[in-house]
């Protein structure tokens, strides 16, 4: 739901207040008492990555499996990494 001002001085407040009363169920006054930084960081950044879930975790172990237990890929160096000696 992103945020729209015409000018740099302009705020949209009707989105704002959409966007604070409406998408987190603010309360009036509590909506009133937030700063504009506060606000933003409960409305979330809409570029930022989405936190790790599950299903991305999955997919991760899919596309980089762990090497078998044995191999040399696999082999404790001793030192806390594992790899290549």
């Amino acid at each position: 739901m992103p945020l729209r001002c015409r000018r740099r001085s302009e705020v949209d407040w009707p989105g704002l207040m959409r966007a604070g009363l409406s998408g987190l169920g603010l309360a009036p006054d509590v909506f009133w008492r937030l700063t504009p930084a506060e606000l933003v960081l409960m409305l979330g950044d809409p570029g930022a990555v989405p936190p790790l879930n599950r299903a991305r975790l999955e997919e991760l172990a899919r596309a980089w499996p762990d090497a078998p237990v044995g191999t040399k890929e696999g082999r404790d160096a001793g030192d806390g990494r594992i790899g290549r000696d």
